[in-house]
């Protein structure tokens, strides 16, 4: 039901919801109002003083705009809507107050500061300061605290805004950081010393309005002046989070997210923030050709000819990595199959119903996570596979969710479940009873599915979610596996059957299996990882930075990644290798440009080209068997490490290691 009240904000006469804060309304009426501590994802503190404004006919002193809510106001004498002031000289002198307070402490840092350029107090002393200070009294400092290996403090610049407070108990559901004492002793801390434990921690860097909590990895290294910045989309999880890559000259300088209220609101997590130091370590720069044993620089002329000539009459075998862009998968499976080739993107070992969208992606949007009432997560640890969907999950939770869980005993997940087993056959007594319910969700893990009668713990999910009249939703783990589905990219019988026979294996970034000996190998990735080593001919690509592609996130929302800097050496794109590869082998592909590569794509999957809608699904259940009574796996073991990309990171393995530590430390009294 709609509460619809005038008001008027300097002279300006709209109409808003009731419960709007004035910062809300004044914001919908396109006035700006300064705020430090106000955050419209946190929960509201009110204790910066920034937002002060004037209501007329209200208590003589200026009120804070993000406390009060429009439907507090009283009308005028005869009825007429409230009035709101933020320009009187009652507001300018008040902000010019409350700013000299918040600068009596704070330190003479900007010119060694990293925040400086993108300071929210450095703006908002500029626009709304004065010029002068009364104050002579030495300055109050403050410790630094040891956040970790992410976070850098500098305590003394802190005006307590408590947003990080806020963000870790609320968002990311730690418990770790609070603010002791009162007055001039207040200090925000974290308890008894410790490091934060979250994968999402780095989203308190973003939220600092000073230059308290600054990127450590990135200290010292750059001027935001100085920074090209690009608009693209992340890999690391299948969430297809909307980030900002810094750039200066050829090298990623940081990584930063974007508002997308449908994917990842405005948060990331720390992989996807902090992996950019992997992208200038281990990188293939030449291609290479394996002899006696061993491998050596080649030139691009003499590679593509040696993976030509092996590939000629030969049965091929194509498996896709976990970070290729559809247009490398669409360009390789076009070449492979006038080859009579195979080719398989499921290198999980996921059984995913080739053509059943409804069945590898399902019909619900990651914005339905708000709405849900019950929520069933089926051999899924999303804190690991997707942490900023698990936030979401724990938003759901505390606006009053039940989540029920299917999967591993004692995971922590932030927010409290109801455990119903290890795995298929509580699964199985549940969807046979469960009735009806408004506002269910099933997410389906791939911790689930990736054993072999993962089609059936499929057909009993779409089954619980008939009987619940709710909507479903898969997790995947791999942000180039929705596309790749959505391309036919599978053989019949899995990885498997695509391997079994083959004579050439061209491996397109699958890092994370092993293939045996025998076949002739065809690397073409952005790292020296796994796949590079056992490789025989080595095509190095382009990373997800270096490149223009299209990657379908797990809920089917085609998103389009645009390149940030070019590869390294002698790397090219991905999609243009493959084509000139197919001339090669007189095969040639029919496009020379990556946008005539996009029309045959879209000739072929018309629903690509519906950038960042999430396209609806025809409901197909699945044939529904009775499941036997094993537990359900986990789909990621280490969440720092699970790509070439992160396994080259320095600082994703010093978190590895921490976390390893943190998980094996014996508590006392035990």
């Amino acid at each position: 039901m709609s509460d619809l009240r005038k008001i008027v904000i300097d002279d300006q006469e709209i109409e808003v919801e009731g419960a709007m804060t004035l910062i809300q309304a004044c914001e919908q009426a396109g006035v700006e109002i300064p705020r430090f501590c106000y955050h419209e994802r946190l929960s509201i503190a009110g204790n910066c003083r920034m937002c002060l404004v004037e209501v007329v006919g209200g208590p003589p002193k200026p009120a804070a705009s993000c406390a009060m809510q429009v439907r507090d106001l009283r009308p005028g004498p005869e009825g007429q809507p409230p009035v709101v002031k933020t320009n009187s000289p009652m507001v300018k002198k008040a902000r010019e107050g409350v700013m000299e307070f918040l600068l009596i402490n704070h330190p003479l840092d900007c010119p060694i500061c990293d925040q400086g350029g993108e300071c929210d107090l450095q703006d908002q002393a500029m626009a709304y300061g004065v010029d002068f200070s009364r104050y002579r009294e030495p300055k109050r400092a403050a410790d630094d605290l040891n956040l970790g290996p992410l976070v850098e403090t500098h305590m003394t610049r802190c005006i307590s805004c408590t947003r990080c407070v806020r963000f870790t108990s609320e968002v990311a559901g730690i418990t770790q950081m609070g603010q002791t004492g009162r007055g001039e002793d207040s200090e925000i801390t974290s308890y008894l010393g410790e490091t934060l434990d979250s994968n999402m921690q780095g989203n308190i860097i973003d939220l600092c309005p000073v230059g308290a909590l600054v990127s450590k990895p990135y200290a010292f290294t750059a001027r935001p002046w100085e920074l090209t910045k690009t608009e693209t989309i992340d890999v690391m999880d299948a969430l297809g989070s909307n980030i900002r890559v810094d750039t200066k000259g050829r090298e990623v300088m940081r990584i930063l997210p974007r508002n997308h209220d449908g994917v990842n609101e405005e948060w990331i997590s720390d992989k996807t923030r902090f992996v950019w130091d992997g992208l200038r370590r281990q990188r293939l720069d030449t291609p290479y050709i394996r002899e006696n044993g061993k491998l050596r620089k080649a030139s691009w002329g003499e590679a593509l000819a040696t993976a030509a000539a092996a590939m000629k009459g030969k049965k091929v075998a194509a498996l896709v990595g976990d970070l290729a862009p559809v247009e490398a998968v669409f360009a390789l499976k076009q070449l492979v199959e006038t080859l009579d080739g195979s080719i398989e993107c499921r290198t999980n070992g996921a059984v995913l119903p080739d053509g059943n969208r409804s069945a590898y992606v399902g019909t619900a949007a990651i914005a339905d996570i708000d709405a849900a009432k019950e929520i069933y997560l089926i051999g899924s640890n999303p804190r690991n596979e997707a942490p900023v969907l698990n936030a979401r999950l724990r938003k759901a939770w505390i606006n009053g969710a039940n989540v029920h869980v299917f999967g591993t005993e004692g995971m922590d997940l932030t927010y409290d479940y109801e455990w119903h087993g290890p795995g298929r056959k509580p699964l199985n007594d549940l969807a046979d009873t469960v009735e009806a319910t408004e506002g269910a969700l099933v997410i389906v893990g791939q911790g689930a599915i990736t054993e072999g009668d993962g089609a059936a713990v499929l057909g009993k999910a779409m089954q619980l979610t008939e009987k619940l009249g709710g909507k479903m939703l898969v997790l995947h783990t791999a942000a180039s596996r929705v596309g790749a589905m959505d391309l036919g990219a599978v053989t019949q019988g899995g990885m498997t059957a695509a391997l079994d026979g083959a004579d050439v294996v061209y491996n397109l970034g699958a890092d994370e299996i092993d293939i045996a000996e025998g076949p002739f190998v065809i690397y073409q990735g952005s790292h020296g990882d796994r796949g590079a080593h056992r490789a025989d001919v080595i095509l190095p690509g382009a990373a997800y930075t270096e490149e223009n592609g299209l990657f379908v996130n797990t809920e089917g929302r085609p998103q389009l990644a645009l390149r940030a800097g070019f590869a390294p050496g002698e790397a090219k794109e991905n999609w243009a290798i493959l084509r000139a590869l197919s001339a090669e082998l007189d095969a040639t592909l029919g496009y020379d440009s990556l946008a005539q590569l996009r029309q045959a794509l879209v000739a072929e999957v018309p629903h690509l080209k519906k950038i960042d809608q999430v396209i609806e699904n025809d409901w197909q259940p699945l044939e529904v068997t009775k499941l036997k009574p094993a537990a359900f796996g986990e789909a990621i073991k280490d969440f720092y490490l699970t790509n070439p990309i992160a396994r080259a990171s320095q600082l994703m393995a010093e978190l590895s290691a921490n976390s390893k530590a943190r998980g094996e430390t014996p508590v006392a009294a035990e």
